[in-house]
Formats: C-alpha cells, structure tokens, sequence
C-alpha cells in the first residue's frame, strides 16, 4: 500500500502563486510516476502533471508556463508550482501515484482545494 497526502491549498488572488506538496508513505519502492490531478465543480478530474521517477514531465496544456512538478525521491515528496494563477484554477487538487506495471496499482490523496479569486 501506498499513502498520500496533500499540503499547501489554500486561497489565492489571481495572479500569486502556491505550492502544492504531496508526501508519500508505504511501499513507496514500488512507485514510478506520480501527478497532480485536479477536479473543479461540476467537471470531471483533469490531469495536471506527472513526473516519472526518471524525472520525465508532462503538463496538461492549460497550465504549460505556469505549472512546475518537481520530484524529491530522497523526501519520496513530489511538488507542484503554480504561478500566474487564474480564476479557472480553482478545484481540488489530488496527488496520483502509479507504481510500476508488475504491480499495477494507482493511489489517490484526498485532494486539497485550491480557491484564486479574481
């Protein structure tokens, strides 16, 4: 098993910035790629990034320039910069871990709500 959690939501004008941290815990050997995905009210969950234990990154298109994941595998901690916040940001946040496919298991945080206010 794998556990996460969320830290660093919070409230935000347009504009500013916040960092999101997500700390895992458990069988962490077994995790490979882990994200942020967000789910504002009334949409469905969108990815946000994701970042391989090799580093490799991926944004969703909507925060390329704005967004920064970064990983700490000695911390197992993974980090997600957000600047230039926009109104359309709001949602909640959830950390995503996916382990490596001889284990085939993804874990979710709980999520931590992230409100800009224009």
């Amino acid at each position: 098993q794998v556990q996460l959690v969320e830290s660093g939501g919070g409230l935000v004008q347009a504009g500013g910035s916040l960092r999101l941290s997500c700390a895992a815990s458990g069988s962490i050997f077994r995790i490979n790629a882990m994200g942020w995905y967000r789910q504002a009210p009334g949409k469905q969950r969108e990815l946000v990034a994701t970042i391989t234990r090799g580093t490799s990154t991926v944004y969703a298109d909507s925060v390329k320039g704005r967004f920064t994941i970064s990983r700490d595998n000695a911390k197992n901690t993974v980090y997600l910069q957000m600047n230039s916040l926009k109104p359309e940001d709001t949602a909640v946040y959830y950390c995503n871990a996916v382990t490596t496919p001889v284990y085939g298991m993804e874990y979710w945080g709980k999520g931590t709500l992230v409100t800009v206010s224009s």
